[in-house]
């Protein structure tokens, strides 16, 4: 899972190839992720160090390669426990030469050697996106909350399927003759720029953002709120040189990106 969109069962290296496997991760890890890291990772990240103390335990669930739970790990301070129900990506995770997260293997929907309430918050980034129904999403949080204590915060980055037509900085989403609104859970292809240029088409799960509060809400979670960065908001908080290498014209027309935070009831 995550990172983005890397479901260890989920078409993506290649046109119709899966993440899963060694090549998959491998395919996977090569994703650029541009717009992510200027819309998406450093929002997770503040609002994680608006209400995680440092030393506290952080999950991240579908962690894939660990880019970004390492770098949660150093930012916040926090011990970050990476999850993932991908053999091959938690290997490339523990291999890095950087890694300071831990990983853990999600078996049969529960991440092994967890115990109830173990983590201070929890961040999901694009998980969602490699869930086909109803039923997987609403596994997939409420596992999230059994990992999490009382009142501990939940941080969920995903990508807004109707966001079509146009050409951001690493991700275009839908295809030709595919529909601008989707259906939940409904196929959805989405390109993605990989380091060396060239681009990754990838069959994706559609999920309406503004259906996520009340999933997460039927899951144990309250205090739902959403929200969209824009590029003008991200200049305070990424990488001073990321905002530098793209013209970001499509994030600033339509910011693709929605950050989900919510509280363990």
């Amino acid at each position: 899972m995550s990172d983005r969109s890397q479901g260890s069962g989920e078409p993506g290296a290649g046109e119709n190839a899966a993440w899963s496997g060694r090549e998959g991760a491998q395919a996977f890890a090569a994703v650029d992720a541009a717009t992510d890291w200027l819309l998406g990772y450093p929002f997770v990240f503040r609002e994680l160090s608006r209400r995680l103390g440092g030393g506290g335990v952080l999950v991240d669930y579908g962690c894939g390669p660990g880019k970004v739970a390492d770098h949660a790990a150093r930012r916040l301070g926090a011990r970050v426990l990476g999850v993932d129900t991908s053999p091959e990506m938690l290997a490339l995770a523990r291999g890095s030469g950087t890694a300071v997260a831990e990983y853990h293997l999600v078996r049969d929907g529960r991440a092994a050697g967890l115990a109830d309430g173990c983590a201070d918050a929890v961040m999901c980034n694009h998980v969602l996106a490699s869930l086909p129904g109803e039923d997987a999403v609403l596994a997939v949080f409420t596992e999230i909350r059994r990992l999490l204590r009382p009142g501990g915060p939940f941080v969920l980055l995903a990508t807004d399927p109707d966001c079509t037509g146009l050409d951001y900085a690493s991700l275009r989403i839908g295809g030709p003759g595919e529909a601008e609104a989707h259906n939940p859970g409904e196929r959805l292809t989405v390109r993605l720029r990989r380091t060396d240029g060239s681009w990754q088409e990838v069959r994706n799960h559609a999920w309406p953002v503004a259906l996520i509060p009340a999933l997460l809400e039927r899951s144990g979670f309250r205090d739902v709120v959403q929200h969209r960065p824009t590029v003008e908001e991200a200049l305070a908080l990424a990488d001073p040189q990321l905002p530098r290498g793209h013209d970001w014209s499509a994030e600033r027309t339509r910011p693709p990106l929605v950050v989900t935070t919510a509280s363990a009831a």
